[in-house]
């Protein structure tokens, strides 16, 4: 089973990233593909005509929302058919509807809780509705998702962790959270797929990763959303990827191994295929950078997550990162 993120790993904004569908719709033919999304904006109907356009054969069922996390997450804490206060827009009010609760934009209607997605059209009013609500201390506060930001078309935006944060500051508490890196929406996904051998695919270590590693699933990180080298070589222990690829063409190919050898005096060395780094005490350098500069940075990762020291602590040679 291959479970798969969508911003930063199928498409940015309305553009499908190189190579993702050729290799998703490749995957499908013996794996079962299930679609997550952090993104709480979209009905699951939504984004399966999203990917369908791209040329993916996908169905409502095959995508889980961080909006459908959410509401089986709210579902344990409030009534069933309880009032609930839906900061959001359609992704996630269709969604708490559909579970039988009874939707209100007013803190006025004495909500039972109060459950906050993404949505591009959010506002002051809408955020202060929340804060309305939850200066009630009893009323419990759903987040789909807490990812700071976005990647779309023009570059990098908020995301739904900054208007979250904004109803913090006001009401000085945080939200329970249903989204990656978070347990619920991973436990939605197997619960509705299946399968014994998941394996994820994301673009952030903060939320994808991160969230695999907690709940045991073995990641892929794919370079062409928000992380990159710089961000791979400090990956603290709880977001390190099992597997680091350029683009999802790599997906079908055999992983390189990573050898390592160690010097009398400490050196320590890492090669994946042609490529070579050397580790003594906190400076690491390349020794000769080979053909792939995906390669380098798997060798540069390896050493540095294996020494068990901090990266601001290190001396990190810039070829590893693609600096000078």
């Amino acid at each position: 089973m291959v479970l798969t993120d969508l911003d930063g790993v199928v498409y940015r904004g309305r553009n499908a990233i190189p190579h993702a569908v050729e290799a998703l719709t490749r995957a499908s033919l013996t794996a079962r593909v299930g679609y997550i999304t952090n993104n709480a904006s979209r009905r699951p109907v939504d984004v399966a005509e999203h990917l369908e356009r791209y040329g993916l054969e996908v169905s409502a069922e095959d995508v889980v929302t961080s909006s459908q996390a959410g509401v089986r997450l709210l579902a344990t804490l409030v009534p069933a058919g309880s009032t609930v206060l839906v900061i959001g827009g359609l992704g996630l009010t269709s969604i708490v509807e559909e579970a039988g609760f009874t939707v209100t934009a007013s803190a006025d209607d004495a909500p039972a809780a109060v459950i906050q997605g993404f949505s591009p059209d959010l506002g002051w009013t809408q955020l202060a509705e929340a804060s309305f609500a939850l200066a009630d201390p009893s009323v419990p506060w759903v987040a789909t998702n807490m990812d700071w930001s976005i990647p779309v078309e023009r570059g990098i935006a908020p995301g739904n962790g900054t208007l979250v944060s904004a109803v913090h500051q006001a009401v000085g508490r945080m939200p329970v959270v249903a989204g990656k890196p978070e347990r619920p929406i991973f436990d939605a996904a197997l619960a509705r797929f299946g399968g014994e051998r998941p394996l994820f695919i994301g673009d952030r270590l903060d939320t994808d990763i991160k969230g695999a590693n907690d709940v045991g699933i073995p990641s892929v990180l794919v370079l062409t959303g928000i992380d990159k080298a710089k961000q791979v070589l400090a990956a603290d222990e709880r977001s390190r990827p099992t597997f680091v690829l350029g683009d999802l063409r790599e997906l079908s190919q055999p992983y390189p191994v990573t050898v390592r050898r160690e010097d009398p005096d400490g050196t320590r060395y890492a090669t994946v295929r042609d490529a070579t780094v050397a580790m003594h005490g906190h400076v690491v350098r390349v020794l000769d950078a080979g053909d792939d500069e995906l390669d380098l940075l798997r060798a540069g990762a390896a050493l540095i997550w294996e020494s068990g020291l901090a990266i601001y602590g290190l001396d990190v040679d810039p070829k590893l990162y693609g600096g000078e």
